[in-house]
């Protein structure tokens, strides 16, 4: 048996009766529309390497969560060409496709800025998750150093999924009392 939402979407007749309200975020919550999409800004100097890799594998593994985005505190022409290489093989994204490099005032507003270690004073946003990975820049370095890096990203974004599901659930206990 199934029940419809205010949507149409179907949901199992078993749902408790809830208001609408509470309906609506459930069923927002269920389809990955989270009302409360965090925007989360990888920041380093450039914007070529790290961050576009972070923006990048942050689309991959966060876009039900978040909106990833990358800046820097000063642009390159094009994003780093053994970066854009080694996503392809590596995990088959294409940076280029949607990325290119841009400037920390030239994105949205954030909840969450990480600062990828870059001994730059990166932006710091009052009242929001600042963090920073520190990772060394792989530019100009052999393929490993540059797939260590790619994976030292790749598990603080897996992280960082478990620190926003965890805001979120807080957030959406504080909504209840």
């Amino acid at each position: 048996r199934w029940a419809y939402a205010w949507n149409g979407m179907r949901l199992p007749a078993s749902i408790p009766h809830k208001t609408t309200s509470a309906l609506r975020r459930d069923v927002l919550f269920m389809e990955g529309k989270m009302m409360n999409k965090k925007k989360v800004a990888f920041i380093c100097v450039h914007n070529s390497c790290r961050s576009q890799i972070a923006e990048a594998l942050g689309r991959k593994y966060l876009s039900d969560i978040c909106d990833c985005y990358s800046a820097g505190t000063e642009t390159k022409p094009q994003i780093n060409q053994d970066a854009v290489r080694l996503m392809k093989k590596a995990h088959g994204i294409d940076m280029e496709e949607s990325q290119y490099s841009k400037l920390f005032e030239d994105i949205p507003e954030t909840d969450i800025v990480v600062a990828m270690g870059c001994n730059v004073v990166c932006p710091y946003v009052p009242d929001k998750l600042n963090l920073n990975w520190g990772l060394e820049d792989p530019t100009g370095q052999s393929d490993g150093k540059f797939l260590e890096t790619m994976d030292a990203i790749e598990r603080n974004i897996l992280e960082l999924r478990k620190t926003v599901l965890e805001m979120q659930t807080h957030e959406r206990s504080q909504e209840h009392v």
